[in-house]
Order: C-alpha cells, then structure tokens, then sequence
C-alpha cells in the first residue's frame, strides 16, 4: 500500500471501531440500517471515492476505493455494500450522465446524503439480465414505467434508482437506461425482504406503476441501457471482491485470535498441526484474493480494464470469503456457532457475495469467453 492507502485504512479502523463494531450484533439482529453511520462515512469522503472533486467526490483510484471497501468490510459486509452500490450509482452518472444529470444528482450521493440504487433483476432476469420485462414506453415529454424489479440493494431508503427498462424489441438492443428519484409518483416498494445475511442492510421489491419519468433523465440514447449497466457490473466486480477479501481476512483474524487463546489438552489449540494447516490455507488465499482484486483495480485505473482478470478476482475472493468463514466456525467450534462471537454473521454474510454482481457461474462462463477468444485469436 502506498501513503495515502495506509492513512485511509488507519481513518477507517479507527471509524469502524468506535462507530459500526459496537452496533454490528445488535443491527444485526433487528435488522436496522442506521442512516448516521452512512453519512458520517460521507462527511470523512468514502462515499464518493472514485468521483471527481467537481462533484464532490475525493477522485481517488479504483486500488484506493478497494483498499478502503477491504477495511469497511471487515467490521460490516452490509454498509461496505450500500457503499459499493451507491458508488457504482455515481460512477454510471459520472461515466453516462449529462452535465446537467451529473451536477443534480452527484452531490448529495457524493457527500453521502443520500444513497444510490441499481435496479436491474428481476423475477426472470436474474443472469440473463438482456431479458428483462420492465417496459418504458416513449410519452410526451419522457417515458412511462411499468414492471418489477427484484432484490434491490437499499431499496426504500436510497433515494436515486437508476433503472433498466425496455423501450425497443427483445435482447440486449432494446434496453434503455434512466435516473428515477424517490417520491416519484408511481414509485413503490415492496416488503423488506428476511435475509440470511446482509440483515442490516434492507433488500427491498422497486415497483413501477405508470411512474413517469422526464426525457431528461434518460442515460445516454435509447437502446444503450444495458451497455450502462454492463460497464457498472465491470466495476462492481473490482468492489465486490475487495469486500470479500476484508471479509475474509476479518474471519481469518478472529481465528487466529482465538485458537492462540483456547487450550485443549495443556496446550493452545493453535499448536495442533491439523488446524495450523486450515489457518495457513485461510492466510493463503485471502491474500491471493487481495493480489487479484488489486489487479483488477489496478488494470482499471491504467484505463485497461481486463473482464478476465476482474471475473478472476470476483470469483476468487468471493469463494475464498466463504471457504474461510465456514473454516473459522469450524476453528472455533461450539461457540463460533453462536452468537458470542461474530463468525456465523460473518459466514452468512458471505453467502451473497458468491451471487451479487454477477454469480460466480456467470464469472466462470466469462472467464471461459475470454480464454476461447484468446486461444481462437492465437
């Protein structure tokens, strides 16, 4: 890490530690989302990491965003997510947006006032995201939304959406983007989903009833919505993967932690090799993870995105954040199943990071494109 890396992570740890750690088991388990904490991470600059100065944001790299998301993530998965999504809100804004869209809406998601939401699944477009149902039918002046989107990450509580909807014929082609605000007439929200994990984080049903929403707030031209969202989803897997890796290192650190002080036939339980093994292989791979998100964001700050290498540090690091997880219930046995220690939340927690932002399968079928690619060019 360099300088700047180093001083981030220390703000963090000292934020998290006085602010999310002491909540993290209560929030948990009554499932609340506390509002301060996401704006006082605004006020410190970690809400818009990678936007520019101009509008608000700290214009830092996709390695520093990782970086900081890794420290977040060690305290709390769910605000290292809003984060991330609300982030990669503002990144389609700054990346598609008009200067006027960008100077309305950035600001306030910038200074984390306010959250940003991305709506794309649905019911029958999960993975196959080209075949969504959600329909934007062309109205004098705008559009009119009808349709459903599923398991929206801060729905109810963020306040701009950004939306794939169909304006053209099927696939890919006839997908538009647009900028929906909240209080939106024709704008509701379903029930806030139960969760295994992410349980403070609200997961909610966005729903579209005749919702009209002005030309203006179109992204870029009819048809090239889903060209918005797949440049979003490149990123997201660089953000992702940085959060499994401070999820992993976290469960790895707790274990350690643990095992130098648990004795078991006169000596800790660190000292049997069988679970020395586990712990090295834990150290192992958290740190091949961080290696491959690294290099994914760093590839992406280069402006040379590489798809391969961000589905590899995707895939990777959300894999190894549940291999670890599940290690560190077993490290700490009886109690590590309990909720005296913070292992199982950590284990649920890691569940959907193997699923957000592209499966891991999908990660798996991409890598397979580019290698094909790659070995039919050569």
């Amino acid at each position: 890490m360099n300088e700047l890396q180093v001083e981030l992570k220390s703000q963090l740890e000292k934020f998290c530690l006085a602010k999310i750690e002491p909540f993290m088991e209560h929030d948990d388990e009554t499932e609340e989302f506390r509002m301060s904490i996401f704006t006082d991470l605004g006020e410190l600059g970690f809400c818009g990491m990678t936007i520019p100065e101009a509008y608000g944001g700290a214009g830092l790299t996709y390695q520093d965003c990782a970086v900081a998301l890794e420290e977040i993530a060690k305290y709390s998965v769910p605000y290292a997510v809003t984060v991330s999504v609300s982030t990669m809100v503002q990144s389609i804004i700054n990346d598609f947006g008009t200067e006027k869209q960008k100077s309305t809406f950035l600001p306030p998601l910038t200074a984390g006032q306010e959250i940003g939401a991305f709506c794309l699944s649905e019911s029958g477009a999960g993975s196959d995201a080209s075949s969504l149902k959600t329909t934007a039918k062309k109205a004098d002046g705008g559009y009119i939304l009808n349709g459903t989107k599923l398991w929206i990450t801060s729905g109810g509580i963020a306040k701009t959406y950004i939306v794939m909807a169909r304006t053209g014929g099927e696939g890919s082609k006839g997908v538009s983007a647009f900028i929906v605000r909240d209080g939106t007439p024709g704008l509701s929200f379903g029930k806030k989903e139960k969760k295994m994990g992410w349980r403070t984080s609200p997961t909610r049903e966005v729903i579209f009833e005749n919702c009209f929403v002005p030309e203006e707030n179109r992204l870029l031209l009819e048809g090239e919505g889903f060209k918005v969202a797949m440049a979003a989803l490149d990123k997201g897997r660089i953000t992702i993967g940085s959060i499994g890796v401070g999820l992993a290192q976290r469960a790895l650190d707790e274990s350690v932690k643990y095992s130098l002080t648990r004795q078991q036939f006169n000596q800790p339980i660190f000292d049997f090799q069988g679970l020395q093994f586990m712990m090295a292989d834990m150290a192992c791979e958290t740190e091949a993870s961080r290696l491959l998100v690294q290099e994914a964001a760093r590839l992406y700050d280069e402006g040379r995105p590489n798809q391969k290498i961000a589905s590899f540090a995707k895939l990777k690091s959300t894999d190894t954040a549940m291999k670890v997880t599940t290690d560190a219930v077993q490290i700490l046995g009886g109690v590590g199943y309990t909720r005296e220690y913070p292992v199982e939340r950590f284990m649920r927690d890691a569940k959907v990071l193997q699923i957000v932002e592209g499966t891991n399968q999908v990660q798996r079928v991409v890598i397979a494109r580019q290698l094909k690619k790659e070995y039919t060019t050569h």
